[in-house]
C-alpha cells in the first residue's frame, strides 16, 4: 500500500530523483509534504500535499498524493523541493495503491490521441510493432503464402505513424488511410532523393 511496482514501464531511461528518499521518509512517517514541482509546461507550483504511495513505472518514479482531497500524480523527476510538514497525513479509507494506479494508466491511455491504420507486414515485423510505445495492434489476418499479414492498427498521431511505417523500411507497407499512404511516399521518395545526391 506504499509502493508499487508496475514492471511493463515506458520505454524510457531512468531519471534523476534526488527529492526520493524525502519522499519515501514521508511516506514511511505519514507525514504531509511540502512540495515545489515543476509540471510539464515548466510552471513551478508549490503544494501542501498528503503523500499516499511511489510507484515505479520501468525506471520511471511517481508520487501519488492527495491535494485537498484530490489524487493527483506527479512524476519525481520533476520535483524541485520536498520537506516533511509537522502534521500528520490524511489517507482516504480503503485507498488501494495499485488499484488506483491502475486505473490511472487505463484513463490516461484512453485518453490518448488515436489515428487508425490499416498496414500489410511481414510476419515477423508484427511482434516488433506491438512492442512500439504507444501503437497498438487491434487485429490481423493469417499470413498469406508470401508471409505477409493484413493488421489493424491504433497510431497516436499521421506524423508519428509515418515515422514508424518508415522505420520499418520495405517490410510495412500502408494500405489505409489514402493520407497516410501518401505522407509515407513522399517521405521516402525524399529520402532516396537525399542520398542519390
Amino acid at each position: 500500500q506504499r509502493i508499487h511496482v508496475d514492471g511493463a514501464g515506458w520505454h524510457q531511461a531512468a531519471e534523476a530523483v534526488p527529492f526520493l528518499p524525502t519522499l519515501q521518509e514521508a511516506i514511511w512517517r505519514e507525514r504531509r509534504l511540502y512540495l515545489t514541482y515543476q509540471r510539464s509546461d515548466r510552471a513551478r507550483v508549490e503544494r501542501l500535499v498528503d503523500p499516499l504511495g511511489l510507484v515505479v513505472k520501468g525506471r520511471i518514479w511517481y508520487l501519488v498524493a492527495a491535494v485537498e482531497g484530490e489524487l493527483r500524480t506527479y512524476r519525481v523527476s520533476r520535483v524541485q523541493g520536498a520537506r516533511l510538514a509537522g502534521e500528520p497525513c490524511a489517507r482516504p479509507d480503503g485507498f488501494d495503491l495499485a488499484a488506483h494506479w491502475e486505473e490511472s494508466v487505463a484513463r490516461f491511455r484512453e485518453g490518448l490521441p488515436r489515428y487508425p491504420a490499416k498496414v500489410r507486414a511481414r510476419a515477423e515485423t508484427v511482434e516488433a510493432l506491438g512492442r512500439l510505445r504507444y501503437v497498438r495492434i487491434e487485429g490481423q489476418s493469417p499470413a498469406d503464402a508470401e508471409g505477409w499479414v493484413t493488421v489493424s492498427v491504433q497510431f497516436e498521431t499521421e506524423k508519428e505513424a509515418c515515422q514508424y511505417v518508415l522505420g520499418f523500411g520495405p517490410r510495412i507497407e500502408v494500405l489505409e488511410p489514402v493520407a497516410l499512404r501518401e505522407r509515407v511516399r513522399r517521405e521516402a521518395e525524399g529520402i532516396v532523393k537525399l542520398y542519390r545526391g
